[in-house]
């Protein structure tokens, strides 16, 4: 029971600060092109070369992170609900 009670304002601080940096920054770099937009490549000789448009973040190399996700989707579930 002790340890439940050291990591619960450890858990609550982690929260907080995922928030505040959802709040703060909501958009991360892609993982997929690491934030690049585009795949890059190497040519035979060793040349690196830009690829095709990455199709995870379709060229922006930004992605919505989840925790601002899930609160745009409960603000317009609760928006919608409120009407």
């Amino acid at each position: 029971m002790p340890s439940l009670l050291t990591a619960m304002p450890l858990l609550i601080l982690l929260t907080l600060c995922y928030a505040t940096l959802c709040a703060a920054s909501p958009f991360g770099a892609c993982r997929k092109c690491e934030g690049w937009g585009h795949k890059i490549r190497q040519t035979r000789t060793g040349r690196l070369k830009r690829g095709r448009e990455c199709r995870r973040c379709r060229g922006y190399g930004r992605r919505l992170r989840i925790g601002r996700r899930l609160y745009n989707t409960t603000s317009r579930m609760r928006h919608e609900g409120t009407r």
